[in-house]
């Protein structure tokens, strides 16, 4: 893997892990697999910003089925030191859910709580139903019970960016997955 070092704008070094390629063929797959299982249906994205975007973006033009597509952000609350069991949701949903059939879009699960408390939040919507897709899953850190229907790559405990994620609001833009390098 072909390492790229940091420069004059604070960029950290990472290594390529997923490459555009991969994740176009696995996005694709994804969104064939959505659309037959939900033939004859419609659907409503609620994508978890701000990691979701682009793969949310790939993703909905792989349906091929009647799209509604709604945001909402969520974030672990920190006081100097993480606080996983404290979510704030921000934003809500505006499009009715009763009797839709909803995917929560989101770019990573990592511990599982934040997918988790959004999912029960819209239980409560009483929608048809609702699963989690997700670009990439990290099950060794899910601290909370979360069923993911649709997976597009497992992975390790790597911190990892690019296709929407960050680090430090950096690096979103890359058109890949990397794995920071520590040092």
């Amino acid at each position: 893997m072909k390492s790229v070092q940091g420069n004059k704008a604070g960029l950290k070094p990472f290594e390529l892990m997923l490459d555009q390629k991969k994740i176009s063929q696995r996005v694709m797959q994804l969104g064939e697999r959505i659309s037959s299982d939900y033939t004859g249906e419609s659907l409503v994205l609620v994508g978890v910003l701000k990691g979701c975007i682009v793969f949310m973006a790939d993703l909905m033009r792989h349906i091929k089925l009647p799209v509604e597509i709604e945001f909402i952000s969520a974030a672990s609350y920190r006081h100097g030191i993480r606080r996983e069991d404290d979510v704030v949701i921000g934003g809500g949903v505006a499009i009715p859910l009763k009797r839709r059939h909803v995917l929560v879009v989101e770019g990573i699960v990592d511990t599982g709580r934040t997918a988790s408390v959004i999912v029960e939040k819209i239980r409560k919507m009483e929608p048809a139903s609702v699963e989690v897709v997700t670009l990439l899953d990290k099950p060794a850190s899910h601290r909370a019970k979360i069923d993911i229907k649709y997976k597009g790559f497992t992975i390790g405990n790597e911190f990892v960016i690019g296709f929407g994620l960050d680090n430090a609001q950096l690096y979103r833009n890359l058109p890949f997955i990397g794995k920071m390098i520590e040092g």
